[in-house]
């Protein structure tokens, strides 16, 4: 299986899927689940002479035989019906085989949610998560109905084993062609069911396959970075666009631009204050008001 494709998965997956709904669906609908003949063997000429002939599903049994001949009856699941059986153990294998029915129609009602499931992810397999899903509810359905299957067999078998042996009297069952597709089904539904599984396991695989690695992702920062979210988002720009610049951080550079000392004066000027330093002491002294002035723009300078 390793060599299928997914292509070849998904139309296996849908083809059994397909079948295995259908047969489940023409088995529990059918009444030829069961097939017994009962009657006398003549001691004259050993011959047999068939008394009751009858054929049953889960919902309706229907007569060929005896004095009930052509006459179909409905399976009364709470009251007893209207018919006229040979012996008591035919009729009790008929009353046994009714508490195996809930579980062929659970089984029906979880490969019809698993094949529209499987459909819906076939016609969009980037949710490969609805593989799985129908996967899982093909499985089921299949266990759903061979426990149903397992019921069925073993409440005939104990009233066979019950009924007396009689020489005179035979006693012939077997199933019918109703419980050959509900066995069918069976298969039909795990193999849809593995498939499925083995089908969301190799879509997974290839996302896996065509996903970038981590590590060619930007690096995350902090969770309250501005960075934070290119590590989810990587199809976005790096590096991101700067953001505007608040009022709030605006004044604070402000404020401690004033708080902060100015720069030292170039040599240039130093030289230039200290050459006209001289100059002004020589010329006028510091006692008339623009040379005083001068002067103390001179210190807070050199400061």
């Amino acid at each position: 299986m390793s060599s299928c494709s997914s292509r070849a998965l998904t139309i296996l997956s849908t083809v059994f899927g397909a079948c295995g709904l259908l047969l489940v669906g023409v088995a529990v609908s059918t009444d030829y689940w069961l097939i017994m003949v009962e009657g006398i063997i003549l001691q004259q000429n050993q011959s047999m002479e068939v008394k009751m002939a009858l054929h049953s599903g889960l919902w309706r049994v229907c007569f060929v035989a005896g004095s009930e001949n052509g006459r179909c009856v409905a399976s009364e699941y709470f009251t007893e019906p209207d018919i006229e059986i040979t012996t008591e153990n035919t009729a009790n294998i008929l009353k046994m085989v009714r508490t195996a029915t809930p579980f062929p129609m659970v089984s029906l009602l979880f490969v019809f949610t698993a094949f529209v499931i499987s459909n819906i992810g076939h016609i969009r397999p980037q949710r490969t998560i609805l593989a799985f899903v129908s996967g899982i509810f093909f499985i089921l359905s299949g266990l759903s109905l061979v426990v149903g299957l397992v019921l069925y067999i073993s409440s005939i078998n104990d009233e066979v084993m019950n009924r007396p042996r009689e020489p005179e009297q035979f006693f012939n069952y077997y199933y019918g062609w109703s419980f050959a597709f509900a066995a069918s089904s069976f298969l039909l539904k795990e193999g849809a069911g593995v498939m499925s599984v083995y089908l969301f396991m190799k879509r997974y695989a290839e996302e896996e396959m065509y996903r970038p690695h981590p590590a060619l992702y930007p690096p995350r920062l902090s969770e309250s970075s501005d960075y934070s979210g290119q590590f989810l988002h990587p199809e976005s720009s790096w590096p991101p666009p700067k953001r505007g610049r608040s009022t709030s951080e605006a004044s604070s550079d402000i404020s401690i631009q004033l708080n902060q000392a100015p720069p030292a004066p170039t040599k240039n000027i130093i030289f230039f204050f200290s050459f006209w330093r001289g100059f002004v002491n020589h010329a006028c002294g510091v006692s008339t008001p623009p040379c005083f002035l001068f002067m103390q723009l001179h210190k807070f300078i050199l400061r």
